[in-house]
């Protein structure tokens, strides 16, 4: 946000027009896409946000997984390479995708490590073939399992809100920035924002009545 407020201001006014401003949301999109067709499609107890101790009682290697290993993180990649896009700033990008590199390539290192060490020589003959995180199309396979909606409304729903949260804010702060008048736009950002927010609101309400 302080790199996008800089650029508004060395540029005197909101740098972004429309047509950007829908062109880094649909990178965001794809990213969140991505992430909701591999958790939908994923094996149950696979492709989770491991918080302890890795996870994983089978092998995905159909579907998004078949062409490429790291589908979860190419879809964390774009999600926020489309908020970088917004601040218009080169450099920052760049920092951007430097960084994540750095920070993701230990961690995809280390679940290879245990999925080597679990699955043995089925992994290693899987993973020789598939691209880590640039994913190779024509190695499609389509997979037999079916798409899992419940799980994608369950663990899905953070980063949806989140993502219109992020770009409503960098709508009304940099619109207030530049032109000195702090007020509500009620524009396609306001009701994306307030739509996504009670939809995050409705499902961890369910979730905690136990609904499903």
């Amino acid at each position: 946000m302080g790199v996008y407020l800089i650029e508004v201001r060395n540029k005197g006014g909101n740098l972004l027009v429309a047509n950007y401003w829908y062109t880094c949301l649909c990178v965001s999109l794809l990213g969140q896409l991505i992430r909701i067709f591999t958790v939908g499609f994923a094996a149950k107890n696979t492709s989770g946000r491991n918080t302890g101790d890795q996870l994983a009682d089978e092998l995905n290697t159909k579907g998004i997984y078949s062409i490429v290993r790291h589908p979860l993180y190419v879809g964390n990649f774009l999600m926020w390479l489309g908020l970088c896009m917004l601040t218009q700033n080169l450099w920052y990008t760049v920092a951007f995708v430097f960084i994540y590199w750095v920070y993701y390539e230990r961690i995809m290192y280390a679940e290879e490590a245990f999925l080597t060490s679990k699955f043995g020589e089925r992994y290693l003959s899987w993973s020789s073939q598939i691209p880590a995180f640039w994913p190779n199309l024509r190695l499609w396979k389509p997979t037999t399992l079916t798409f899992n909606l419940m799980k994608v409304i369950q663990r899905e729903k953070n980063g949806i809100s989140a993502l219109f949260i992020i770009f409503w804010l960098f709508n009304f702060i940099g619109n207030g920035w530049s032109n000195g008048i702090w007020i509500l736009s009620y524009n396609f950002w306001f009701y994306a924002m307030v739509i996504s927010s009670a939809y995050y609101v409705l499902i961890k309400v369910l979730l905690k009545l136990k609904v499903f």
